[in-house]
């Protein structure tokens, strides 16, 4: 199976599903990263707080566009490593977009028709009214995947793309049940608890960023923390599916099978993460 993740920016990936990503890579899937800016203007801390220092850094305050820019994709290549991503495909846009530009979702078709993925990993669309980039992204994201599908190999020389299943990243709707808020909730959760090491791990690479050290083990701990006690595990990442799914029995996975609803409670708060992967 092939996963292709579509994000605005270099990091986006792991923060989102990289424990995922991390699991689907151990098994064998492959995993194809298209990354749509260079991400040179956002997060920036590394070269911001250097002017902060009564003496700074020459070298890194004076850093040009095209420096940050190699830094960054310098560490998102090291934290691919880490999780197992086969490769990164960078389009190189500025970060500064704020409305869906036809040529890059006529960019993002063209890579999904080349790469043909079974299942495409994006950011939620939160808001219908609120445009940051990632919203952006995605709304790049689900128009390329329309386009794909109407290619024509007697038209367009290619092939039709046979994505199965969109998963959406970043809802923060963690409701157990399908009641609440009008169904509006998360309906996927991986657990991650045993390759959480491993996104630490990628997640350290991005220094420049500051999501190194005590805010990865933060971020971990509270955003997977929280779909983990959703899920009734240690850590887990939560993704919204885009279509429905068929199957030819009720879908009840091992793991609620499995489940004591009495203890699970205790069984999810079990890893001490900061203990088990200090900073360094």
């Amino acid at each position: 199976m092939k996963i292709m993740t579509i994000y605005a920016h270099p990091a986006d990936t792991i923060t989102n599903c990289g424990g995922t990503l991390a699991q689907h890579a151990q098994r064998g899937d492959e995993v194809v990263a298209l990354i749509l800016s260079h991400g040179g203007r956002i997060h920036a801390n590394k070269y911001a707080e250097e002017w902060r220092k009564d003496a700074p850094d020459d070298a890194v305050a004076a850093a040009g566009l095209d420096a940050i820019v190699a830094n960054k994709k310098d560490e998102l290549d090291r934290a691919a490593k880490i999780i197992g991503i086969d490769r990164i495909i960078t389009l190189d846009h500025e970060d500064t977009y704020a409305t869906v530009h036809e040529d890059v979702v006529e960019e993002i078709a063209e890579h999904l028709a080349a790469e043909q993925p079974e299942i495409v990993i994006a950011d939620h669309p939160r808001s219908p009214a609120y445009f940051d980039a990632h919203s952006v992204a995605t709304g790049m994201a689900l128009a390329a995947l329309a386009r794909a599908g109407t290619y024509l190999r007697n038209l367009d020389g290619r092939d039709e793309v046979p994505v199965r299943q969109v998963f959406l990243t970043g809802l923060p709707v963690y409701n157990l049940d399908a009641l609440s808020l009008n169904g509006v909730r998360n309906d996927c959760y991986v657990d991650i608890t045993g390759v959480v090491g491993t996104k630490l791990a990628a997640m350290d690479q991005f220094v420049s960023q500051g999501y190194h050290g005590v805010f990865a083990r933060k971020l971990v701990e509270s955003y997977n923390g929280e779909a983990g006690r959703a899920a009734g595990v240690n850590f887990a990442e939560a993704f919204v599916r885009l279509y429905n799914e068929t199957h030819q029995h009720l879908p009840v996975t091992e793991a609620a099978l499995a489940t004591d609803p009495l203890t699970r409670h205790i069984a999810y708060s079990s890893v001490n993460l900061r203990g088990t992967y200090p900073v360094r």
